[in-house]
């Protein structure tokens, strides 16, 4: 068999499997048989800030080293969970992007958070809430249905989330210092992680950008460790969340069906899989009122093997292909 033909013959029935974040991307490519022949790691997907075609340049080039480990120049399918893919019309456009690129017979693009549904089930069943940077809600059944938010921000409804949370707390601590709102520790707290003496010395940093604007995410823990110390505001904030989350969960099974049924319920995320007390009681309270029948559970398993799982239920791999792959990621 020559070189090419052998290539060829590995790519049938193979998966190339992307999970693409703000922060990085991880690809996997997987032969027909359920064994991981290829791995990459790359930077953060962002085409709303750098445009389609420079974000889908920046994954050729993980995606490039996962063939060459492989020794495959193309699979059968392509499953993309990726993030920014907010609107099926964004699904679309990043669809024709990765086909045009020939890395698979077919191409599947999906929000990231599909991603980290699928590798906390058995099978395509369930709602899954991932809270890291933002917020984001999606469920699935196994017959396809699919439910699911905008997720572009205030404007579509969504509260909550690592930055959210963050500016929330500013707006608290910046008015109790001023005396416009109540007290709240958060005003000491938030400046103290910079070793600042007040509010306004954190708001001038910030709006100076003595501190970067990116280091703002550093205050969500700073706001749960507030909270964990029994201030009232912090408390609030991390409850109004709690509810949030349980919110777009119910929701995501009531529009599946899927209320009178015992459905997994999968929560990720950094704030999420962090597993705050406060926060992680507050949601199973919250659920076990709204919906009763569903099963709460923190995924542990890296999103990409979701991702991968995907494509793998796109091309019909059997069972035994899931478990061999699942066992590769200690899932």
């Amino acid at each position: 068999m020559t070189p090419s033909a052998a290539r060829s013959a590995e790519a049938a029935g193979s998966v190339l499997a992307i999970d693409a974040g703000n922060s990085k991307t991880d690809v996997v490519v997987v032969a027909a048989d359920g064994t991981v022949t290829g791995t990459a790691r790359g930077g953060p997907f962002q085409p709303p800030v750098v445009g389609v075609t420079a974000a889908v340049d920046a994954l050729a080039e993980a995606v490039h080293e996962a063939f060459a480990q492989a020794g495959v120049t193309s699979v059968a399918h392509v499953s993309a969970c990726l993030a920014n893919a907010d609107l099926p019309v964004e699904e679309e456009q990043l669809a024709a992007a990765l086909h045009a690129r020939a890395w698979g017979a077919s191409v599947d693009v999906r929000n990231d958070t599909f991603a980290v549904l699928r590798a906390g089930v058995a099978e395509p069943r369930g709602v899954a809430v991932v809270c890291g940077a933002g917020i984001n809600c999606v469920g699935m059944r196994p017959d396809g249905a699919t439910a699911r938010f905008p997720a572009i921000g205030r404007i579509s409804g969504d509260w909550g989330g690592g930055w959210g949370m963050a500016e929330e707390a500013l707006w608290h601590a910046a008015r109790a210092e001023d005396g416009r709102g109540g007290p709240t520790a958060l005003m000491r707290t938030l400046p103290g992680h910079f070793g600042l003496g007040s509010m306004y010395a954190l708001i001038e940093a910030l709006h100076l950008k003595h501190v970067d604007e990116v280091r703002r995410h550093e205050l969500t823990p700073v706001l749960f460790a507030t909270a964990a110390d029994g201030d009232p505001v912090a408390r609030s904030l991390v409850d109004r969340l709690a509810d949030e989350v349980v919110a777009m969960s119910a929701v995501a099974l009531g529009r599946l069906g899927l209320l009178d049924e015992e459905t997994p319920v999968l929560l990720g995320g950094s704030v999420l899989a962090a597993r705050h007390p406060q926060l992680d009681d507050r949601i199973r309270e919250l659920l076990a009122v709204r919906a009763p029948k569903a099963v709460p559970t923190v995924v542990t398993a890296r999103p990409v093997l979701g991702a991968v799982l995907l494509g793998l239920d796109a091309v019909g791999a059997p069972e035994d292909v899931h478990a061999r792959v699942r066992a590769h990621f200690g899932a």
